[in-house]
């Protein structure tokens, strides 16, 4: 049974900094990432990355989030930097099992106080 444990998120004021951090069991993962829900918009990506580290932004969040994962424990991390207000959201990871199935985690509240 796959399952995606997300820890991590909460209130900052504009500027802060948080740490996304999901904890993948149950397969094999190829592609694990961030998304993000906005209230009364459509969820977006936020980052991706692949199992051989290669990575992919949303315009909105280069140089200011950075996702990495470790393999060996199938987890992966966003570090969040400079936050706005725009940053917020429900949070999912997201992982896709080499055949393609996407699972995704409960969702975490990123609040960022302007």
């Amino acid at each position: 049974q796959v399952q995606l444990v997300e820890s991590g998120g909460g209130l900052v004021q504009a500027g802060g900094s948080l740490r996304l951090s999901c904890a993948a069991s149950g397969s094999i993962f190829g592609v694990m990432g961030w998304y993000r829900q906005a209230q009364g918009k459509q969820r977006e990506l936020v980052a991706v990355i692949t199992r051989g580290s290669t990575t992919t932004y949303a315009e909105s969040v280069k140089g200011r989030f950075t996702i990495s994962r470790v393999n060996a424990k199938n987890t992966v991390s966003l570090q969040m930097n400079s936050l706005k207000p725009e940053d917020t959201g429900v949070y999912y990871c997201c992982a896709r099992t080499s055949w393609g199935t996407d699972y995704w985690g409960q969702g975490t509240q990123v609040t960022v106080s302007s």
